[in-house]
């Protein structure tokens, strides 16, 4: 039990890398395509977290290997999308992107569960789901255009 305790102990002082740079790029998607207030609303309450190079950490992040873990989704949020740097993906990826966006809102896959599990604000409304799929269908549009 006391080497268990160890152990415990021991791990909390492994903590990942934050992904926190604290900056809005010129590559943020807020920066490159027109993102109304309630949209950048529901985007930094929904889905920064995971897929921007700025999370909020709560408390219990720093407890491992929760910690580890969150890391981990957010690494794979980011290599999904990265809203971050949505500005420096080519004209035909922002479309695909914007695409996936409403189709992940339309299979009720993002966001998700786990995030919503804790993060009751995160849940998107009828409404929110509405104005996203809206505003991102529209940006894709003008996207094909000018391709």
């Amino acid at each position: 039990m006391l080497i268990l305790l160890i152990v415990v102990i021991a791990i909390q002082f492994i903590q990942p890398v934050p992904n926190k740079n604290g900056q809005v790029l010129e590559t943020d998607i807020t920066k490159v395509v027109e993102v109304p207030k309630d949209i950048q609303g529901i985007l930094k309450t929904s889905c920064y977290d995971c897929h921007s190079n700025n999370t909020d950490y709560p408390w219990y992040s720093k407890l491992q290997p929760g910690g580890w873990w969150m890391a981990s989704h957010i690494k794979k949020g980011k290599e999904e999308l990265n809203l971050s740097e949505f500005g420096s993906y080519s004209n035909r990826r922002q479309q695909s992107k914007l695409k996936s966006i409403i189709n992940a809102i339309d299979d009720g896959t993002m966001p998700i569960s786990s995030y919503t599990l804790i993060h009751k604000n995160a849940i998107l409304s009828d409404g929110d789901k509405t104005r996203l799929k809206r505003w991102a269908s529209s940006i894709k549009d003008s996207l094909a255009i000018k391709n």
